[in-house]
């Protein structure tokens, strides 16, 4: 989601960055290795090792330590972010953001099987309706209604697979939603 996210704010809204055009490539490149192709080569590396019986996590103790470790390069991704200093902050703000909902979402498994994938769907609406309320200039509603379909979609596979129940779909879509909501609204000042 971080890269949906980092893609929007580069390509999709230019202006919600100040970020020069140069380094938008790069620094997404960056985005996406670290929150995604690293991750997914260390959930391989934990499946194939065998210290998870899977990679659907079908089980709370199984979600921990993955959890955990993309928690671990989040941080990592922001705490680069922030020392670059003449990267503009929203890049660092905004990763600490999806960080934070990252770290709820892993907090919350030691107790409970939250949803990841709605939590992420959430975030990534929040981002949107922000962007669609701070840049009024652009048109989010496709964007919106796109992003609405994909959730509902991946909602009724997690509910028809049984990987969950409909508390910890909604509750993930909740936590992901709010999360960012409150977290780019500070970022971009509307909520001032």
């Amino acid at each position: 989601m971080p890269s949906l996210v980092f893609g929007l704010l580069f390509f999709g809204v230019p202006q919600a960055t100040s970020l020069p055009e140069v380094f938008k490539v790069r620094i997404f490149y960056l985005i996406v290795t670290a929150t995604l192709l690293i991750p997914i080569v260390l959930m391989l590396g934990l499946r194939w090792s065998g210290y998870v019986k899977s990679l659907h996590f079908e089980e709370k103790s199984d979600r921990r330590v993955p959890f955990i470790l993309v928690t671990l390069f989040y941080v990592l991704t922001t705490y680069f972010l922030k020392e670059k200093t003449e990267l503009d902050p929203i890049l660092w703000q905004g990763m600490a953001v999806i960080t934070a909902a990252v770290a709820l979402l892993t907090g919350v498994t030691y107790f409970w099987k939250m949803s990841a994938h709605l939590t992420g769907i959430g975030g990534v609406l929040a981002v949107i309706g922000i962007l669609g309320l701070y840049f009024p200039s652009v048109t989010v509603a496709y964007l919106l209604v796109a992003t609405l379909v994909l959730g509902g979609g991946i909602a009724s596979s997690r509910l028809y697979l049984d990987a969950h129940r409909p508390a910890e779909v909604y509750v993930g879509l909740l936590v992901g939603f709010a999360t960012c909501w409150i977290g780019f609204s500070w970022i971009y000042g509307s909520f001032a």
